[in-house]
């Protein structure tokens, strides 16, 4: 299995965020959570990733366990996370922000080419390449986060709540490369408070309820039962 959370329960002080979570995520795939805000889902990335505390429970990925390890082994192992309000580094450039993304890497030539491939990717990074993050539109800032992750040479991409505050026609757009990530060949982890768009994204879903796993599925299975309609695609 490629990623593996058995029984993960993660908790702030005395509040409990996420109770028991067990998910699979095979390689290659695009797997969506779903859920109301409160949820656990941004947590839950956040647990896969190293940055919330892990009480109980077993995180693996690629055969490793990993819900030890502090958040830059994690990087080196090859999960990258784009956060939920994309994080930028405002009063950094964009080509600045791109490159912390590769700082554990030491394959320069390589980390070269990386930065022309996600130039390639998003040709407006490349225009805006000396321009300071801050200045950007919301749709620019999230494309720079998503860059930025791609420089890490991620195997696993975290993605939370990439289409948050978005114009309509930059989802869209957002979605594209989501579906062009994957096709690559990396594999996609996707927190969305718009389930219609996870859901239409994503090979497999998994719907959470104050921080436990409620149901699960085959994405398109998902969008046809009667109780993920009504409580979380407003039919």
């Amino acid at each position: 299995m490629f990623l593996e959370l058995d029984n993960v329960a993660v908790s702030y002080g005395k509040v409990s965020a996420v109770r028991g979570i067990s998910m699979r995520v095979d390689e290659g795939r695009i797997v969506a959570i779903v859920g109301a805000n409160g949820a656990g889902k941004s947590t839950t990335l956040r647990a896969i990733s190293g940055i919330a505390p892990v009480k109980s429970g077993e995180i693996r990925f690629a055969g490793d366990r990993i819900d030890r390890m502090p958040a830059h082994r994690i990087v080196g192992r090859g999960i990258a996370h784009v956060p939920e309000g994309r994080r930028i580094f405002p009063d950094l450039t964009v080509a600045e922000n791109l490159r912390t993304g590769a700082f554990l890497r030491r394959d320069k030539p390589a980390v070269e080419a990386d930065l022309e491939a996600v130039y390639a990717r998003f040709p407006r990074l490349r225009e805006r390449r000396g321009q300071l993050a801050k200045t950007m539109s919301g749709g620019e800032q999230q494309m720079l986060a998503i860059g930025r992750a791609l420089m890490a040479k991620p195997k696993l991409l975290l993605m939370d709540e990439p289409s948050m505050g978005l114009a309509p026609i930059i989802v869209e757009e957002i979605a594209r490369i989501i579906e062009e990530i994957s096709r690559d060949g990396v594999t996609v982890l996707l927190v969305e408070q718009n389930a219609e768009l996870a859901l239409d994204l994503a090979d497999y879903a998994y719907v959470l309820e104050v921080g436990s796993v409620a149901l699960e599925g085959p994405a398109d299975e998902l969008h046809d039962n009667d109780h993920v309609r009504a409580a979380y695609l407003g039919i």
